[in-house]
């Protein structure tokens, strides 16, 4: 990991291109934000409401087990597709200026840093070298990374494209149309998939589920397009052919009819979040485009950015505040705070809103820190 100290564009001002974009780190923020406090805070305020406010937000807050797509499901690849951005911010002038060999090897190292990060933050040798996990969100990212970065640097526009569709019809057809080995016939159930079969018989070491993984070796392939859906966006959001109302057409436009295709291609092939369905990656990738087009409108079009700094402060440390929410553990530091009697007093919703603000408020406390000494903590 390594520290920068080139500050962000202030919030009153469009960056240049060669500084950082608001309404990437924004949007990078939105989402980190949920992981690090946001969902429990809402979870917690809906609670004080009760019947269908409650039921709403906890249904939208929490992952669905299996089958489906809630709000949650999202987070992870809107985190993917923002690294797909990432990958034209970081590749793009490196190649033009010190060639390929250069974007390999910043992709390389960049990528075995976060993959080993990934092993330790899932225990690494803790409970023995059998027990590593090799299949985790950070790895994923880590891969992600990877191949999208190899497909930009190898490929224009309409090569990209390709990779895009073949990545989904490919997995499409496989789990469509080639029955399972040993369950005889074509299946996404749980345990039954040709993902989960892969990684019984392929992933070595520990998996989250005993024999099979959730990020596992097949549905890394298809987490790829999302990947590309982010470099798509950059190109967009960089064009200077397009005005702003071309970009957001792509933007928002282009996301809906994404997300409607999602659904539709979902009728056949199920939006299943645990295998990374093609119907799956088209809906998250459509949120994705959408949200990035709101945030765009609203920050760089409209310039209402009165509500932007907590996001930023946390969308320009996201990989650290990901591991400090874990490592630390504010909900622990909230209990010490306000926990015990102090929370039984106000009864046990009061007493749960209250944890999980002052949980939230430690975090943003944390980047907000960071953020005002211009510490960058990168990969």
């Amino acid at each position: 990991m390594t520290t920068t100290e080139t500050a962000t564009a202030p919030l009153n001002a469009v960056a240049p291109q060669k500084e950082r974009i608001l309404s990437v780190d924004v949007l990078r923020g939105f989402d980190m934000f949920w992981i690090v406090g946001g969902a429990a805070f809402f979870r917690a305020l809906s609670s004080m409401f009760g019947g269908p406010i409650e039921t709403f937000f906890h249904g939208q807050l929490e992952h669905v087990v299996w089958e489906g797509f809630v709000f949650y499901d999202l987070i992870f690849p809107l985190f993917v597709f923002i690294i797909g951005m990432s990958v034209v911010f970081s590749l793009q002038g490196l190649i033009a200026r010190d060639g390929k060999v250069a974007a390999y090897r910043r992709l390389l190292r960049r990528t075995a840093i976060l993959f080993v990060v990934g092993l330790l933050y899932y225990g690494g040798m803790n409970e023995g070298f059998e027990n590593i996990r090799l299949g985790g969100v950070l790895q994923r990212l880590a891969l992600a990374y990877l191949f999208t970065g190899m497909l930009f640097i190898h490929f224009q526009l309409r090569g990209l494209l390709v990779a895009f569709a073949t990545l989904l019809l490919g997995y499409w057809a496989l789990l469509s149309f080639v029955p399972v080995p040993g369950v005889g016939h074509v299946s996404v159930a749980p345990g039954e998939n040709w993902t989960n079969w892969f990684d019984a018989h392929y992933l070595p070491l520990r998996k989250r589920f005993g024999t099979y993984e959730a990020q596992g070796i097949l549905s890394t392939f298809p987490t790829i397009g999302n990947g590309l859906l982010g470099v798509f966006a950059s190109l967009i959001l960089l064009n200077k052919a397009f005005d702003d109302r071309k970009k957001l057409t792509w933007f928002i436009g282009g996301g809906a009819a994404m997300v409607v295709a999602g659904y539709l291609w979902g009728i056949q092939f199920p939006i299943i979040k645990n295998i990374w369905t093609s119907s799956y990656v088209l809906i998250s990738g459509g949120f994705s485009f959408v949200l990035l087009g709101a945030f765009y409108l609203i920050l760089d079009v409209w310039k209402i950015r009165w509500w932007a700094p907590p996001f930023v402060w946390i969308g320009v440390n996201p990989i650290f505040i990901y591991l400090a929410v874990n490592v630390i553990s504010f909900e622990d530091l909230a209990n010490r705070f306000v926990g015990g009697e102090i929370a039984t007093m106000f009864g046990p919703n009061v007493g749960a809103l209250l944890l999980a603000s002052t949980s939230l408020a430690l975090s943003l406390l944390l980047v907000r820190f960071l953020y005002v000494k211009k510490i960058y903590i990168t990969i």
